[in-house]
């Protein structure tokens, strides 16, 4: 079999799976959706899965991108994914979670935050919701100044910073989120409005001034300890998050 003949069929199966989005500053090329059964508290649960590609270049010809693939260093980027539940696109009503990538929470299970804990909620919420969807955002480590600044930030914390305070000592500001890819994706699976699984005021701020239709917000607090109570508080005094006694379906 040639080289062509190989891309040809490799494309012909690939094609119907990747949809280009178009951006100010180039393209999104997201690629599913993929069946991902989940192991959740010990149950199987179904879940469409997609992954998504910023790129510069802006074409439909997907063999040119597949081709250009295997010769980047695609291991030293993150490409962030999203998990859809139920009749994502075209329910009336959905309920969604922006995740940002927690290393120590989401794998290790640190209890130093509430991460690991607002990740598996948000999917069981979702399913008993009947429809909804998780995007991980893998380049949001650390509120957006990465894997290695988090272990200084935390040793910082170690030394009676708060988590604020250990960020901007470090010369990063509090939250550098964005969140523009994961809207344009939202925006190229579903039309219909959406809740909200938060706490932070900013993240919906950002769907609304993307001309998003947001229908409420939800609070997503829980697994309080010891171990993470400072960063808890934190997140409400000095981060501007919903505090537990403010919380409501709507506002």
């Amino acid at each position: 079999m040639t080289q062509t003949k190989f891309e040809s069929r490799i494309l012909s199966i690939l094609e119907d799976k990747i949809q280009l989005i178009k951006t100010k500053e180039g393209a999104i090329y997201l690629v599913g959706p993929i069946k991902l059964p989940v192991n959740l508290d010990g149950e199987t649960v179904q879940f469409n899965w997609y992954c998504w590609l910023n790129c510069g270049e802006v074409t439909e010809d997907f063999d040119r991108i597949i081709d250009k693939l295997s010769s980047a260093n695609l291991s030293e980027l993150q490409q962030s994914s999203v998990l859809t539940y139920g009749d994502f696109s075209y329910s009336d009503d959905a309920i969604i979670r922006m995740h940002s990538i927690c290393h120590t929470g989401d794998i290790f299970g640190s209890k130093r935050c509430d991460c690991g804990y607002q990740l598996k909620q948000s999917m069981k919420n979702i399913i008993e919701h009947g429809t909804g969807a998780l995007f991980y955002l893998a380049n949001h480590e650390g509120r957006g100044i990465g894997l290695f600044s988090k272990a200084m930030a935390y040793i910082l914390q170690e030394n009676n910073y708060d988590t604020v305070e250990a960020n901007e000592a470090l010369g990063f500001v509090d939250d550098s989120r964005n969140y523009s890819d994961a809207i344009h994706v939202l925006k190229a699976l579903r039309s219909k409005p959406v809740t909200l699984l938060t706490n932070n005021p900013k993240k919906l701020e950002a769907l609304k001034n993307a001309g998003l239709p947001v229908s409420g917000r939800e609070s997503l607090w829980g697994d309080r300890s010891e171990f993470n109570e400072k960063y808890l508080e934190t997140k409400v005094i000095r981060s501007g998050h919903i505090g537990e006694e403010e919380t409501c379906c709507n506002d």
